[in-house]
């Protein structure tokens, strides 16, 4: 068994549906169990559609319908399914409209109604695609992801799968992919255990396909997108970007944390736990080679670079530090009371230098550590990662500090992280850019031309 995710781009009309059903095709003795992000930008459109409802009242609740509608419909006849919408998919439609309305008259959406909601972008994509899998002769059957056995927490708009998905999902899949059944199963959503459904979080569909290839033991998991693999850094920003051949689940990890797109994080833990490969690969061109993430990796000691904007540094100064038991442990308690996340952290005798989301209200919990500590808060940084070897680690600083001091930019802080596999350093959100393209052209510098 292999399992098949396909993104929202890759499925994004009939043109899409009709490459991505080919790509499939290609690989059914490989016996594929697929995983459908909503098609585009459908779940955009459902969350506007409740902005809609909820502030500006009923009357919005029929156009943007339409317009969810129309992306499906559009498809359904680009395809020649059908001219109107098809009886099976009528009800979720339905039921749409019921909670936008529903939305509109209360004033409010909780995070249990957004779940529900945007819950409808998936369910109607693997409906659509079952439908014209199903014209082209195969056996495809549309599951909702409680179908096929995913259950979560409930912790909604983030939730967790639960540990005993890892009996629950192969009890449910491995029967249909044995009986000659090919299973469509909505990434993103799952169910808690009160039957209210939840979702997973940024890169939630990611996370489906690979929890579902680890429980099952699947040979592999392909994540189908529109680009060639993970590269050397954004290629949007970098023209000269180069996709990464094989990179370990750490590094992948590492990079997908500290910026690049491609992945979330979370998506790698299930299969880094049971060693099961992960390959990116690119709908639009199913020849490229991608990316294979596994184990371990071999190669140059510089595997990519990523970067964060829109970050904040505080400085925690104390000499209560200085050979004292527990004032970390009573900073990052404060931090946990305040549920806000950390990304880096840098130490001294008497100092501690964390990273975060700029999104983080800072007000409560800088008053609380003013108590213990003298505390400055610097808006406006941007971290820059280079995914490496940690054994090349003194020349790689040295190369990289040296672009910085060619460049005049001051490193600010910076952090070895204990997973042995990056390098993080911050510096001005606005010389951001300038440092990642220097370093790109230093690690992956461009074929000389003849």
């Amino acid at each position: 068994m292999i399992v098949m995710k396909f993104g929202g781009s890759s499925v994004a009309n009939g043109e899409c549906i009709r490459r991505a059903a080919e790509i499939v095709q290609a690989r059914l003795e490989r016996k594929p169990v697929l995983v459908l992000s909503a098609m585009g930008d459908t779940t955009d459109h459902i969350l506007a559609a409740a902005e809609k409802a909820l502030h500006d009242g009923p009357h919005t609740v029929e156009p943007s319908l339409e317009l969810i509608t129309d992306i499906h419909l559009r498809a359904l006849r680009d395809l020649k399914l059908a001219k109107s919408v098809p009886e099976h998919i009528r009800p979720l439609l339905a039921e749409l409209a019921s909670l936008l309305a529903g939305i509109s008259l209360i004033r409010e959406l909780t995070g249990k109604t957004r779940d529900f909601l945007v819950s409808f972008g998936e369910r109607l994509s693997v409906r659509v695609f079952e439908m014209y899998l199903q014209s082209i002769g195969m056996n495809a059957r549309a599951c909702d992801a409680w179908e096929a056995g995913l259950l979560s927490d409930a912790d909604f708009t983030q939730a967790e799968l639960l540990d005993e998905c890892y009996q629950s999902v192969p009890a449910a899949i491995t029967p249909l992919v044995d009986a000659g059944v090919l299973p469509v199963v909505t990434g993103f959503i799952a169910k808690c255990r009160d039957g209210s459904i939840t979702t997973l979080g940024r890169g939630g569909s990611d996370l489906t396909a690979t929890f579902i290839a680890a429980a099952c033991r699947a040979e592999e998991v392909q994540i189908w997108k529109d680009v060639d693999g993970i590269m050397t850094y954004d290629p949007r920003i970098i023209k000269t970007a180069l996709p990464v051949s094989a990179i370990s689940y750490e590094e992948a990890a590492e990079l997908a944390f500290f910026g690049a797109q491609v992945l979330h994080p979370q998506a790698m833990l299930p299969c880094g736990k049971t060693g099961t490969p992960v390959i990116i690969k690119n709908s639009y061109k199913p020849s490229a080679a991608g990316t294979k993430i596994s184990g371990h990796a071999d190669g140059a000691p510089v595997r990519a670079l990523a970067s964060r904007s829109d970050v904040t540094l505080i400085d925690i100064v104390s000499v209560r530090m200085l050979g004292a038991s527990g004032f970390l442990g009573e900073v990052f308690a404060a931090f946990a009371r305040h549920k806000i996340s950390v990304d880096m952290v840098a130490t001294s005798e008497v100092s501690v230098s964390i990273t975060l989301s700029s999104d983080n209200d800072l007000s409560l919990i800088k008053k609380e550590l003013s108590r213990i500590a003298n505390i400055e808060v610097k808006t406006k940084k941007a971290i820059v990662t280079i995914v490496c070897n940690i054994e090349k680690s003194s020349q790689i600083l040295e190369r990289a500090f040296g672009v910085c001091a060619k460049l005049g930019v001051q490193v600010q802080m910076i952090s070895q992280g204990a997973s042995k596999v990056n390098i993080s350093f911050i510096v001005n959100d606005t010389q951001s850019e300038d440092v990642v393209r220097a370093l790109h052209k230093e690690f992956f510098p461009p074929p000389q031309a003849h």
